[in-house]
């Protein structure tokens, strides 16, 4: 098992399989930055699905136990369920995806019968008004709530509901989006708005606190917490002390969680991150197509992950805070 300087170790793994998304959420892909005259990637610079996979193995042997297929909009890419059965083929490893839900209606089935075992759905708000602003998008809440309809009939046992919360934007959504899925079998789970990138113009007066989220719920319900699901989890969890459900906390910005990060990020072109803040990652894909060997593969990732030292959150700052890191839509988040 590979360990990095704080003794992390490498177990979960996030892909970003495109850099493009039908959304442009102001906290991560704001039109202004991501327009019309934006230069995505060309296809050519895209790892191949055969590539991911093979990075997937390679570091399955090295501990990873988990990956995320992540964008930009994962969905984008065509013929994703050809990757999921390629992962699929790799023992243990658990596959999951993290989508904004408009295509899952149509495509939920065909991942479930490829393998995929857990879906994430990105939902900022039900309000109308309030989820047109976020996205910045011609899509409805309906388009969403049929995805996570459609995954959920397609047999995933769950849809985690992710939420990040800006005050004074969609911070009034809180307890009705706790209380649409409460009894469902489905789990909101709210996140702390995070300065992430260097185009969202991050503020940290924007940011509502995991305290304040759970103040706001315990006025309306009984909450109970809970145990870890996993090791390197990064959510708070909480039970309806009547047993229908629970909700998660992210408080990344409030309580960061860098001294069990377990995670290491892939862009779509394959850049190795070990931090969803750095500036720069370690180019996987140059590797991949020189014809390196899966020791020599194995060999630089390694030596890249025990040199880690990323804890940028621990250590956020003015100074910190303001120097030029990847965009999320990049990172894959």
């Amino acid at each position: 098992m590979l360990l990095d300087r704080l003794a992390r170790p490498l177990s979960d793994l996030r892909i970003s399989v495109t850099d493009r998304c039908n959304f442009r959420c102001r906290y991560c892909m704001p039109r202004e930055h991501f327009g019309k005259s934006h230069a995505f990637l060309p296809r050519a610079e895209i790892l191949s699905f055969e590539e991911i996979a093979r990075v997937a193995r390679l570091l399955a042997g090295l501990g990873l136990r988990k990956v995320r297929l992540t964008g930009g909009e994962p969905l984008l890419r065509a013929d994703l369920p050809e990757l999921v059965r390629q992962l699929a083929r790799v023992p243990g490893l658990e596959i999951a995806l993290t989508s904004n839900g408009v295509l899952l209606h149509s495509q939920a089935k065909a991942l479930r019968d490829a393998g995929l075992q857990r879906v994430t759905v990105s939902l900022d708000s039900l309000d109308p008004v309030v989820f047109g602003a976020m996205t910045d998008s011609a899509f409805e809440v309906s388009d969403v709530l049929g995805g996570i309809a459609a995954a959920r009939a397609a047999g995933f046992p769950f849809v985690k509901i992710n939420c990040v919360v800006r005050r004074g934007v969609n911070d009034l959504g809180v307890v009705p989006l706790a209380q649409h899925f409460k009894g469902s079998g489905n789990i909101v789970r709210f996140i702390e708005y995070m300065d992430v990138g260097s185009t969202n113009g991050w503020q940290r007066e924007q940011v509502l606190s995991a305290q304040e989220i759970l103040a706001r719920l315990r006025e309306h319900w009984q909450l109970v917490p809970l145990e870890p699901s996993a090791p390197g989890e990064v959510a708070q969890r909480y039970g309806f002390a009547d047993g229908s459900g629970e909700v998660g906390v992210i408080a990344s910005v409030t309580q960061p969680f860098c001294g069990s990060c377990n995670r290491a990020r892939l862009s779509a072109d394959g850049q190795l991150f070990t931090c969803l803040f750095a500036r720069v990652g370690f180019d996987l894909r140059g590797l991949l197509r020189s014809g390196a060997d899966d020791e020599a593969l194995g060999n630089a990732v390694g030596a890249f992950w025990r040199a880690r030292t990323d804890r940028y959150s621990e250590l956020r700052s003015e100074q910190t805070r303001l120097l030029p890191r990847a965009e999320m839509s990049y990172l894959g988040g």
